[in-house]
């Protein structure tokens, strides 16, 4: 029984963009440390440095035009 407890709880977590997007621009404001952020979001410190890297590499895209299909 022990055994089934232990795989349901091994499931991961998905967080949507917009909560994705929240964490990356806290994190560039640099009010608090990852350390700070992770405990506030419950979320691991590398996966905040990774959104936020990501964030930086997508935000030119904001502004293209785009194209109309």
């Amino acid at each position: 029984m022990t055994k089934l407890v232990a795989i349901m709880k091994a499931t991961r977590r998905k967080f949507s963009g917009g909560f994705k997007a929240k964490v990356a621009i806290e994190a560039l404001k640099e009010r608090e440390s990852l350390a700070e952020l992770s405990k506030r979001f419950e979320v691991h410190p590398n996966m905040i440095s990774k959104w936020k890297q990501e964030f930086i590499e997508h935000s030119a895209e904001v502004f293209e035009k785009k194209k109309e299909v």
